[in-house]
């Protein structure tokens, strides 16, 4: 047996009391790595035992507290997220790997999606398909992608793989790249239009399928396209339950719930939204599906105050759709920037104000930083200050071109849901 003074003693000593710390590696503490483990792919710089330095895009080792391998990511730079997670095992973070989650992802919409019936279909989910911070998504024979980490612009290997793997499983005509990561201030590049990366340009007007109707989307545009394909399970919501009703659209956008709303048989559509140009486009919408373009109302103004004008008239509706921005937007309300996190309550009470008892308040969110309680508590709040009550009778989700990791509740991010006021 070993004496106190042998030298393996003494070895042993050291390493216990300084533990060998490698190049780009992170440790995060048991808790952290905890969640980690099952399937929450950010690492948060709050979390960290040090500040990462290394390049975004540099891949790190995350290890717990006793250097165990927790997973493999890419550093981030200056956002609230220090590291990105791409596997939770030693697997290398390259070109193969990107390939291999590209032919997953496709193969899993292919089995549970009708893609000869839906043109506007999300192929590649971020996390949830193992693809951190990437989004892909078809709009007919062409393809976005968007990139939401400065890390991917740093690591040209992987997105070059990528789009060589998008190529390769569905010969696309054209793919295009939106850049919309922010900086930790808040910053976001500014936005110049999605930029070709590979193929031939697309028409600014580009007509797509979803379901037996047709909208024109424009996959130039720098941010939105102009139709959500998270939102599709509420579109056929609306539709379901529009038949003889008088629908009112609020933050209406680029009309596709309410061409939805039309089809299902609504008696009367109105559709408010601050900006002309987005009528303008709800109007095409509408021709596309082989409708009357002029038979819906289109209202240019500030959502509060033509719902005030309308309780003042004693205006009534029996539904109304709340789908708001899910962030501060120029869309006012008596001057101050709307925010769907704090001024939701307000809203709905607004909505409630034009709604006929008996009738339904379809509302969404699509923000994961509203959470689902947060979200019913908004609908108790604003239906309490309307004097009335709703009772929810149906909610939807995302659809399955949108799966989300059950350890990733971020990815659960939408809330829509449908009830009816007393």
């Amino acid at each position: 047996m070993a004496g106190p003074d042998r030298p393996q003693n003494r070895s042993r000593r050291r390493n216990l009391a300084a533990p060998i710390v490698r190049r780009n590696t992170v440790r995060v503490p048991f808790d952290v790595a905890r969640h980690l483990r099952a399937g929450h792919p950010w690492v948060y710089r709050e979390a960290v035992a040090r500040p990462v330095r290394e390049e975004p895009g540099t891949v790190l080792d995350v290890v717990d507290s006793d250097g165990d391998l927790v997973g493999r990511g890419l550093a981030e730079g200056d956002g609230a997220i220090s590291v990105r997670l791409w596997t939770n095992d030693d697997r290398a973070v390259d070109a193969a790997l990107v390939a291999a989650r590209v032919r997953s992802a496709i193969e899993l919409r292919r089995r549970f999606l009708d893609l000869g019936a839906l043109e506007n279909v999300r192929l590649i989910n971020g996390e949830s398909d193992g693809l951190p911070a990437i989004a892909v998504e078809r709009y007919g024979d062409y393809l976005v992608t968007q990139l939401f980490s400065p890390a991917l612009a740093q690591a040209p290997a992987l997105y070059t793989a990528l789009y060589d793997a998008l190529e390769r499983e569905l010969s696309p005509r054209g793919i295009y790249e939106q850049r919309r990561h922010r900086s930790l201030g808040g910053e976001a590049p500014r936005q110049a239009g999605a930029e070709l990366v590979r193929g031939a340009p697309s028409p600014v007007e580009l007509e797509v399928r979803e379901d037996d109707l047709r909208f024109v989307v424009d996959v130039t545009a720098p941010l939105s396209t102009g139709l959500f394909a998270d939102l599709r399970e509420g579109r056929r919501a609306v539709r379901a339950y529009a038949k003889d009703r008088r629908v009112l659209n609020l933050f209406s956008y680029t009309g596709a719930i309410s061409v939805y709303a039309h089809a299902g048989g609504a008696r009367q559509v109105t559709a408010i939204d601050v900006a002309a140009k987005a009528h303008a486009r709800a109007r095409r919408n509408f021709a596309a599906s082989g409708f009357d373009a002029e038979k819906p109302e289109h209202v240019v103004g500030d959502t509060f105050k033509v719902l005030a004008r309308y309780a003042e008239r004693g205006t009534k509706f029996d539904l109304v759709v709340l789908d708001p921005p899910a962030f501060a937007s120029a869309q006012a309300r008596g001057g101050k920037p709307w925010s769907a996190i704090k001024d939701y309550g307000e809203l709905v009470a607004a909505a409630l104000g034009v709604l006929e008892p008996g009738g339904l308040l379809a509302a969404a969110s699509s923000t994961h930083k509203v959470s689902s309680d947060e979200f019913d508590a908004a609908l108790a709040e604003g239906a309490a200050a309307a004097g009335t009550t709703l009772k929810i009778i149906d909610r939807r989700g995302l659809p399955p071109d949108f799966p989300v990791v059950p350890g990733f509740p971020e990815g659960n991010y939408l809330k829509f849901a449908i009830g009816v006021r007393s």
